[in-house]
């Protein structure tokens, strides 16, 4: 690879991470969640006053409503985003996607209301990132060789993972001064003018360009043909992926969605914790951004589903242990299982892409990855599903433990999943 193209190379990555870090505002949804939701002193339907005159108090779960909607919308979108990405340029659609998260983040803080949420956040936002994250990962991938590619998509969906280390902190800011109106607000106009900025770098390579891959050994593993999504949605391979998307996604979206509220459980009796939750959305944030660029790296080494299976047993293991440190009160070991969950699930979002390539190959990606990320849609049904078991029984014991039980089943599958052979691909199975 030439200098200039090299350079050229790492600065579509990089933007592409930076549209990422605008677009990753679901993972910090929980300092909202904390704001919305009410309690014996104001119970839900009753209205806010002071910078949030205007507002009324949710249920928990109608508070995670809007953030699963958005998730739903945001899965779905990827089919026609990665659609728009192939046909019309990673430039294209990732203006497109920041416009929609804008408008829907400023509808919401205009509307006041849990219509406005579902509207704004949970429909425009989850446009918004389907067309805006469809439209960066496949950019990057199309640049680099496959021994590449595990590290590439980890830097790139890491900016999403890392939004909420400084989103997390700026929300709760905004929200004490301006009121929940105003966080939603000052927030869209950010994102319109970094993500429009950040997307006139994606570019894809010339037609002519060649990818280095310097591991032809490694090489043979992979997929030697571009298949195109018919030919992948007839193959039992693409719905093993959606499920193992379905299971690790599901684990990590049920600790963020509750993250603040997790740590007012574990440590309300601590001041600073007490006043200060969103520290643990934006540990989780850290964690699940190096969790992306840290398992897409060893998954270059010891193989995607090496790192599936690592990264899943020991999470399942915290999950499940997750009721009782929430009842022990320890924060150490509250910032331990979360960020193990933050890890694994920040893991899946680089494996699930690179799986993608490995088995069905770069040049579709951005479609066929589209149909593959529904898994991560799917998933959003569990930190709904937690919302009502919390409701119904005061805790979410019975979530954890059914959280655990779907990422154990996932990791079985992981053992026994191996890429298909096209036709046209001389190469041995993997």
């Amino acid at each position: 690879m030439g200098r200039d193209l090299k350079a050229r190379a790492w600065e579509v990555t990089f933007a592409g991470t930076a549209v990422n870090l605008c677009l990753g505002i679901l993972y910090a949804w929980s300092v909202w969640k904390a704001n919305l939701v009410g309690n014996a002193e104001h119970p839900p339907g009753s209205a806010m006053s002071g910078v949030n005159a205007g507002w009324t108090y949710l249920t928990d779960a109608q508070a995670t409503w809007a953030y699963a909607a958005c998730g739903m919308i945001f899965a779905l979108m990827m089919i026609p985003g990665g659609r728009i990405q192939d046909r019309y340029g990673p430039r294209f659609g990732a203006t497109l996607g920041g416009l929609f998260l804008a408008s829907g983040c400023i509808l919401a803080g205009l509307m006041k209301s849990y219509v406005g949420l579902l509207l704004g956040f949970g429909v425009l936002g989850g446009i918004g990132m389907g067309f805006g994250y469809a439209a960066t990962t496949p950019a990057a991938v199309k640049w680099f060789g496959p021994h590449r590619r595990g590290l590439v998509v980890g830097l790139v969906v890491g900016g999403y993972g890392a939004a909420a280390i400084y989103i997390a902190p700026l929300a709760k800011s905004l929200i004490a001064s301006y009121g929940l109106s105003g966080s939603f607000i000052g927030l869209g106009i950010l994102f319109a003018v970094v993500v429009v900025a950040a997307a006139r770098l994606l570019v894809f390579p010339p037609a002519d360009y060649v990818p280095p891959a310097s591991d032809v050994a490694a090489s043979t593993k992979l997929t030697a043909v571009d298949w195109s999504a018919p030919e992948m949605l007839r193959t039992w391979q693409f719905y093993g992926l959606v499920f193992l998307f379905i299971g690790s996604a599901q684990s990590g979206l049920l600790v963020i969605a509750n993250a603040a509220p997790l740590l007012n459980t574990t440590a309300g009796s601590i001041a600073f914790f007490a006043a200060n939750a969103w520290i643990l959305a934006s540990f989780g944030g850290l964690v699940n951004a190096t969790g992306r660029v840290g398992t897409g790296f060893y998954s270059d080494r010891i193989g995607r589903s090496n790192a599936y299976l690592v990264n899943g047993v020991i999470s399942a293991i915290c999950l499940f242990l997750m009721p009782t440190i929430i009842a022990l009160g320890s924060v150490p070991l509250l910032f331990l299982a979360v960020g193990v969950a933050y890890w694994q699930y920040g893991g899946a979002l680089a494996l699930m892409p690179a799986f993608t390539a490995d088995f069905f190959g770069p040049k579709n990606m951005g479609f066929n990855y589209g149909f593959v990320f529904l898994g991560w849609g799917i998933a959003f049904f569990v930190p709904q599903l937690a919302g009502y078991i919390k409701d119904a029984t005061g805790s979410l014991d019975a979530a954890f433990y059914l959280s655990g039980v779907l990422l154990v089943a996932a990791v079985l599958l992981s053992l026994v999943l191996r890429r298909p052979v096209h036709v046209e691909d001389q190469a041995e199975p993997a």
